[in-house]
């Protein structure tokens, strides 16, 4: 019989081992998952919302989550990746699963899988699903990792389905272009459920495929949307009206887009999980996520916001325009190296006055060097290269006046590391 580790820290660590390249490690596919669900015998006891999409994916799961709790409902979620610590992946009940209950978890697919070979990704999604069968859900949510018909989050069977928008993404695994995107999007689409989508203008394949298979297909500006109103907003499915509506706690303008998807989920599930206006006002009040538009008060200002792809990054660009006046914007900037970083630096270039380029941790990331040579192929300004997000937090810090702002982006592991810095919790 194999040693099993001992402690968080050791389980996390065999996990990346069992792969090639770690906790990075992608290989898509769901024969092996699937089997390895078999054998553990888990099967779908209560309501499954799977949540993919390109950009909003995890403030619309937020929602979800904040809305269902306010109506009383016990509720799992799961996201990736995580900022400070890996059980931020796994939630009940807003709660972060602990350390025991991950461990015990792990064992347990650890024993199920006998030769099978599992990803990291793979092998925590098995592990949330047996963390949530013991706990007594009423809902589950499920965040796609990467893309969605292979993505082993689609093992389950999904009572909703939403696709919060497509764009360019992980082009080496999804394909070159939206239409090919798309389709491995709409792969978590099932026939007869509800099928919600937050493009206005989805790829062809995408409807296409809704269509093929009779997936209830509904997007945001044709069956569903919503209203922007003086101090509040209005969101409409088919004939109906709700109106009223206080803005998500989530800030940027691209919440609404996320909050009617949330809403438009739960209006398909209503047979299920009734919800009554009065929790959808709560939930959307209450909702958090850190590294999503998140502004830190103080002078001068400190924005994070886990940007990585032109899509996101033109967001973030626009919600900076509608922020009050700052001086200059001194931008703490760490990639991963597989990443559109031209497309990215193009977003934000009329937004940022001073760069800080500076490289993440692990074998993915662009070092600072190579993304001051990008900007300085654009004409930019640079405030000095950093070998790590927290040093360039430092200068920024230093060099910013009151009136400035300092932005910290372009990763997950860039916002993580500047909230270490800074002291604050996820």
């Amino acid at each position: 019989m194999r040693q099993l580790p001992q402690g968080l820290a050791a389980w996390l660590a065999h996990l990346e081992a069992l792969h090639p390249h770690g906790s990075a490690g992608i290989e898509l596919g769901l024969e092996r998952v699937a089997a390895v669900k078999a054998r553990l015998g888990q099967h779908e006891t209560c309501p499954v919302i799977l949540v993919g999409g390109t950009n909003g994916k995890g403030s619309t799961c937020a929602m979800l989550e904040r809305i269902l709790l306010a109506a009383g409902y016990r509720v799992g979620l799961y996201t990736s990746p995580h900022l400070l610590r890996y059980n931020e992946r796994v939630r009940i009940n807003a709660v972060a699963a602990d350390d025991d209950s991950l461990c015990a978890a792990f064992s347990r697919v650890e024993q199920a899988r006998g030769e099978v070979a599992l990803t990291y990704f793979e092998f925590g999604t098995l592990a949330a699903w047996v963390v949530f069968a013991a706990a007594g859900l009423d809902a589950i949510i499920l965040e796609v990792g990467l893309g969605g018909r292979l993505d082993a989050t689609n093992i389950y069977q999904p009572a909703c389905t939403v696709v919060t928008g497509i764009d360019l993404d992980h082009m080496d695994f999804l394909g070159a272009d939206r239409e090919a995107i798309g389709r491995e999007k709409a792969g978590i689409f099932r026939a007869g459920v509800s099928a919600i989508c937050g493009d206005p203008q989805p790829p062809q394949s995408l409807i296409d495929h809704a269509r093929a298979m009779g997936a209830g297909l509904q997007f945001v500006g044709r069956d569903f949307g919503y209203l922007r109103q003086e101090q509040q907003w209005l969101f409409w499915n088919g004939a109906q009206r709700r109106g009223g509506l206080a803005f998500p706690a989530l800030r940027g303008n691209q919440q609404l887009v996320n909050a009617a998807c949330a809403m438009a989920a739960l209006d398909a599930l209503h047979p299920h999980l009734p919800v009554a206006m009065k929790d959808i006002r709560r939930g959307l009040s209450e909702v958090e996520l850190a590294g999503r538009f998140q502004v830190l008060p103080g002078r001068p200002a400190v924005v994070l916001d886990v940007a990585h792809n032109p899509q996101a990054a033109r967001v973030l660009a626009a919600n900076l325009g509608d922020m009050s006046f700052h001086r200059n914007t001194w931008a703490v900037f760490g990639m991963l190296a597989d990443k559109d970083v031209d497309g990215v630096i193009d977003a934000l270039r009329e937004r940022v006055t001073h760069w800080l380029p500076c490289t993440l941790d692990g074998r993915r990331a662009a070092s600072a060097d190579f993304l001051a040579g990008r900007l300085r192929a654009k004409g930019l300004r640079l405030a000095g290269e950093f070998d790590s997000p927290a040093a360039a937090l430092a200068s920024a810090q230093e060099n910013a006046g009151e009136d400035d702002r300092i932005l910290a982006f372009g990763s997950f592991l860039t916002v993580a590391a500047a909230l270490q810095a800074l002291g604050r919790p996820t």
